[in-house]
């Protein structure tokens, strides 16, 4: 994997650019396009009132759906008629999932509970997705194992539009092996640029442990180093950034590094446009692949998040290795870094700073 090289101050040394070229090979499906039957919906989620609760739950009983157990829901039906389960949560969310899920949103769900037709008309309620327009997400960012990745992707129209029939979505909601699967399709689509700035976890540390370090900050400057990148093999006249902080850094890296006439937006649950759900799935891809990298390393599966099961690897880690060596795994500022080595009696080894006192409310 080349590394690129930035004039960002200290940073310049460590960041890892994977590309998409414009020419790339594509992905040529099996048949032609005109003889594909279009993907069918086999899930669909919704934020409802109580009243459309209350309806919708009526309708389930009307048409004789059978009711069933679903954790943390105000009820549960299912119909092997219809083809679909409804799950009705205590949040107020409604997940419709099944072969029949499309028809039941489109001739029961919209048309006599929410009173509005959404399905199959983002095209017209979000003009802007289809829009040519760049992608920013990270992954990585919650997990004590692995990098923090930063994906910028740039996609026209017509890419846009295969990606949501192929079911592009944000990572979060798509299993690890489909994710990689996704990422191929959108690595092979032509016309599009992809690029991902990260760094391996030994200089992450060294960055993370400097005076004034920031988390945020360095995210900032890897989201700014991946779209300068894609944008000079691609000029798009704007860009949405899913949200990761308040203030506005990723703008400040951008104008350090003298890109100009180019609008980024900033929003939460941006995944919600396709580009951006792009960029989610190129992200956790990588993140993903880095991952096996450092399991194959460690002699086993290394675990996401940053619960139980990763700390007793990471006690796993310190014992095989060196309380040292949990620094190429992990990051080292995490809370939980601090308490496994203390656990392991390793402090004077690997001395890390006491992280302050939980708050409790």
């Amino acid at each position: 994997m080349p590394e690129e090289k930035s004039a960002a101050g200290g940073m310049h040394n460590f960041c890892f650019a994977l590309s998409a070229e414009l020419c790339g090979y594509r992905f040529m499906p099996k048949k032609p396009l005109e003889e594909e039957a279009p993907k069918k919906l086999a899930s669909y989620t919704a934020k409802l009132d109580d009243s459309q609760m209350e309806k919708l739950r009526a309708i389930c009983i009307a048409r004789s759906f059978t009711p069933f157990d679903v954790a943390y829901t105000r009820f549960a039906f299912k119909s092997d008629a219809a083809r679909v389960n409804v799950a009705a949560y205590t949040s107020g969310k409604v997940v419709i999932a099944g072969k029949g899920t499309e028809e039941f949103v489109t001739m029961t769900l919209e048309p006599e509970v929410t009173g509005a037709a959404k399905l199959g008309y983002d095209d017209v309620l979000h003009p802007e997705w289809y829009e040519s327009h760049a992608g920013l997400d990270e992954s990585g960012k919650g997990d004590f194992f692995g990098p923090v990745i930063a994906a910028t992707v740039i996609a026209d129209r017509s890419a846009i539009e295969d990606w949501v029939k192929s079911g592009v979505k944000d990572s979060k909601k798509i299993a690890e092996a489909q994710i990689i699967k996704l990422d191929k399709i959108i690595r092979g689509t032509s016309g599009v640029v992809v690029r991902t700035c990260f760094c391996g976890m030994p200089k992450y540390n060294d960055l993370m442990s400097r005076p004034g370090a920031n988390l945020n900050r360095l995210l900032a400057w890897q989201h700014a180093t991946a779209l300068e990148q894609a944008l000079t093999l691609k000029r798009v006249p704007w860009g949405l950034l899913d949200q990761f902080t308040e203030k506005p850094l990723a703008l400040r890296e951008l104008a350090k590094k003298g890109v100009k006439d180019f609008d980024l937006r900033m929003r939460t649950k941006a995944e919600e446009d396709p580009v951006v759900a792009a960029a989610s799935v190129v992200a956790r891809a990588e993140f993903v692949r880095q991952m096996h990298q450092l399991s194959l390393k460690f002699g086993s599966k290394l675990q996401k998040g940053a619960g139980p099961l990763v700390k007793q690897q990471a006690l796993e880690i310190i014992h095989k290795f060196g309380a040292r060596s949990l620094g190429e795994f992990a990051k080292l500022h995490f809370r939980t870094a601090y308490e496994v080595v203390a656990a392991a009696g390793k402090l004077d080894e690997l001395p890390l700073k006491e992280p302050r006192e939980k708050m409790e409310w």
